[in-house]
């Protein structure tokens, strides 16, 4: 279907990432895991060692989702009680430690969360797991123009995340650094335009406003500057939810964190893809309602469409579920820089 990997959350509703993934990969053999984790539950040279562990078991396949955490009372789940910016000063240490335990000598760090002495991997991982991290507050920017291999936003209307991009863009460089984007989005694509705004709408035709209005109360609390700006790009409505072109809020009437979803014909999806990649977006992480079904939707429909235009590095051979070796069919090299899609955990 063209998912170079899949995302899977954090969180006290879920499975463990680490333990699910390396179970995964073991019926798998080239897609890679984007493993969502929370610092402050996990020592940091303890969660260094088992990067270093997993790349080995699955010859390279990790990348690291770092989710700081922007809900106080999950945090509290967990044996957190951080406020929020002391949050993200924690994961700014906290990424510091596992960079230098991974160096391959012994790493000292004296600081406000984590004292040190000696911290280290026996064996370095081999490569270095890309480092995926995301926040919209003040306080969040810093962390990841010093941390980040891959910052993510969710999606909000283009001219917006190119307020972020800049915005990352510029920290980074005042430190010497280079960082790349990526963007967390649902996807309704179906053949026509119509087709896949009906469908749209036949997600809420269960929602009665008593409903809507409890989520949006209950997800308003949220610490989350991000989510807040999730909240803003409908105001709890279910009127003008097509936000931008293409772009549909209504996820987020009673979702929280990714709220929004590209709809429409796959032409159409795939010309918003193209749009957030010119802005400088690498990484598309996408899902769906019901999930399966929708990454079938894109893979067969949008996949093509994206290839078509050089925005893809490989062309995925169409594979049904339970065809033979379908984990491992082979792809077609087709020139352009490619952005990565990764199916998302929910």
């Amino acid at each position: 279907l063209g998912f170079e990997a899949v995302l899977t959350p954090t969180g006290t509703w879920c499975e463990d990432a680490w333990l699910t993934t390396v179970a995964l990969a073991q019926h798998t053999e080239r897609l890679k895991f984007l493993v969502a984790f929370r610092p402050g539950v996990i020592s940091p040279v303890l969660a260094a060692q088992m990067a270093a562990t997993y790349q080995r078991i699955t010859r390279g396949r990790l990348l690291l989702n770092v989710v700081t955490g922007g809900d106080s009372t999950e945090q509290r789940r967990f044996g957190d009680h951080l406020d929020h910016d002391r949050r993200y000063a924690r994961t700014a240490e906290f990424l510091s430690v596992v960079r230098g335990a991974w160096s391959g000598q012994p790493y000292d760090f004296d600081g406000e969360h984590y004292q040190v002495e000696g911290g280290l991997t026996a064996l370095p991982p081999d490569p270095l797991p890309e480092i995926f991290f995301g926040g919209s507050s003040a306080a969040a920017g810093p962390v990841a123009a010093a941390h980040a291999d891959v910052y993510l936003t969710w999606g909000e209307p283009p001219a917006q995340v190119k307020e972020k991009i800049d915005w990352i863009r510029g920290l980074a460089e005042e430190q010497g650094r280079t960082v790349r984007f990526g963007i967390r989005l649902h996807t309704i694509s179906r053949d026509s335009s119509r087709e896949a705004w009906a469908t749209a709408d036949r997600l809420l035709d269960d929602l009665d406003a008593d409903t809507i209005a409890a989520a949006q109360q209950a997800l308003g609390k949220s610490e989350s500057v991000g989510q807040q700006r999730m909240l803003a790009l409908h105001g709890g409505s279910r009127d003008k939810l097509e936000i931008a072109p293409n772009l549909w809020a209504g996820v987020g009437l009673v979702r929280g964190g990714a709220g929004t979803a590209l709809v429409g014909s796959h032409a159409e999806v795939a010309d918003r893809i193209e749009e957030y990649h010119a802005l400088g977006v690498e990484h598309f992480v996408l899902s769906g309602y019901p999930h399966l079904e929708e990454a079938y939707w894109f893979g067969e429909g949008v996949t093509p469409e994206l290839a078509g235009r050089g925005l893809l590095s490989t062309v995925p051979a169409p594979v049904r579920p339970g065809t033979p070796g379908a984990e491992t069919r082979g792809a077609a090299p087709v020139r352009g820089a490619a952005p990565l899609l990764i199916a998302g955990g929910r």
